[in-house]
């Protein structure tokens, strides 16, 4: 999943981007409302964290302006305003999560996956595909009785693959969700993964789908 960060606090930007990039997301991370919201109305995020005091435009003008414009990516406000006033604002200019500074690292993790699933629709994080069962919570794999060890990339490209299995999913859908916005090297990097996914889950598991990407295959 790809997820965009609006902070000026430069270093709690860049440690919260390298925690959620080792949790298996693709992090992108601006600076300033303005940016902020060109890169959120731009960009194909699935969630974006967005703090309220921002150079250039506030968090409360940013999320207003997405709402207003139709975007309903979700959206986790960080502040350190505390006061119910401040969270009702909040909520009211279409956030879907509010987290006061200084906020526990786990509880912000917490929160993301619980607006992720919630926008995917599932009650449950473990989805199935056949004999194939992904937790992503728990960030497990069980083919069958089986329990697959993934890397953090090899788990966030299945994941893909997972939640639209029997559906093609192109490759630059993949790099999109995967990678960051960043990533200059070879898109060639998907099939490298998914080579390293079919050692692990079997030959048939990924199906190429020439010119168009790849179909995970139920079994």
């Amino acid at each position: 999943m790809r997820l965009l960060i609006v902070e000026d606090e430069k270093r709690l930007a860049v440690s919260l981007a390298r925690g959620l990039t080792a949790e298996g997301f693709a992090v992108d991370v601006v600076h300033d409302g303005l940016e902020g919201l060109h890169r959120a109305s731009e960009g194909a995020y699935d969630l974006v964290v967005l703090d309220i005091m921002l150079p250039g435009m506030n968090g409360y003008r940013v999320c207003g302006a997405l709402r207003a414009a139709g975007h309903d990516v979700p959206v986790l406000m960080l502040t350190a305003k505390d006061g119910e006033y401040d969270e009702a604002e909040g909520l009211d200019t279409g956030a879907d999560d509010y987290l006061t500074k200084p906020f526990s690292y786990v509880v912000l993790v917490a929160r993301i996956r619980a607006l992720l699933r919630r926008r995917a629709g599932a009650a449950s994080p473990v989805v199935t595909a056949g004999s194939l069962r992904m937790d992503t919570a728990a960030r497990r794999v069980r083919l069958g009785e089986d329990e697959i060890a993934l890397t953090t990339k090899e788990f966030a490209v299945l994941e893909q693959l997972v939640l639209r299995a029997g559906q093609v999913v192109s490759k630059a859908d993949i790099l999109e969700h995967v990678w960051d916005f960043a990533y200059d090297g070879a898109p060639n990097i998907v099939e490298v993964y998914v080579s390293a996914l079919r050692r692990k889950l079997g030959a048939a598991a990924i199906r190429t789908v020439r010119g168009a990407g790849y179909r995970l295959e139920a079994r």
